[in-house]
């Protein structure tokens, strides 16, 4: 159960000790989209094995007509431009932590590359995150889109990444991150 120290801004949430994390959360904060004050930042360091320690940056708009949310991860230590590679083969595979810096590149060849921008935010998850955050996006394509050859491709794309995430197809995911602050968490990866 967390524990709140009122007498200060910071609610500090004291987490199950498995997860021996220290979130610190600020509420009430101006939004920069809706510029009302129900803004709340959060932030905590975690360890990632073969990463190291990052701290953990949110900002979540509690306003339902907004809705902001920007998320963003910094490593302890800089670090020097990588390229991380790997093969998805496995249903097991998409258990594979991924760490993503606002500023890496995702390209998943032949299907798509997610280049960072002005809103981009880091985050951690796992390959099947990375996949279920493309099949949205190509499902908002399909659903917006005339051309129905476009919508067919859209359509065989999405049928391809299931079978990956069932484990009965294969496909190739590469992140390369200038700032090297993005990993992929597993044996089988190439790192560059």
């Amino acid at each position: 159960m967390p524990r709140f120290d009122h007498n200060n801004l910071f609610i500090r949430y004291i987490l199950d000790a498995d997860m021996n994390q220290n979130i610190e959360v600020l509420k009430g904060e101006q939004c920069p989209l809706c510029h009302k004050n129900t803004l709340t930042l959060t932030e905590y360091a975690t360890e990632v094995p073969h990463f190291g320690i990052v701290h953990v940056f949110g900002m979540d708009c509690e306003n339902k007509e907004c809705n902001y949310h920007l998320q963003d991860i910094e490593p302890e230590t800089a670090g020097k431009a990588t390229k991380y590679t790997i093969e998805i083969s496995s249903e097991e595979d998409m258990k594979i932590r991924v760490v993503k810096s606002s500023k890496a590149v995702v390209k998943i060849p032949h299907v798509t590359t997610i280049e960072p921008g002005p809103a981009s935010s880091g985050y951690i998850t796992n390959i099947e995150g990375i996949l279920n955050r493309v099949k949205v996006q190509i499902e908002k394509a399909r659903d917006t889109e005339e051309d129905n050859a476009i919508k067919k491709k859209a359509k065989a794309l999405l049928k391809k990444l299931q079978k990956v995430m069932w484990g009965q197809d294969k496909l190739k995911i590469i992140i390369e991150d200038p700032t090297g602050n993005s990993a992929i968490v597993a044996e089988k990866v190439e790192k560059k």
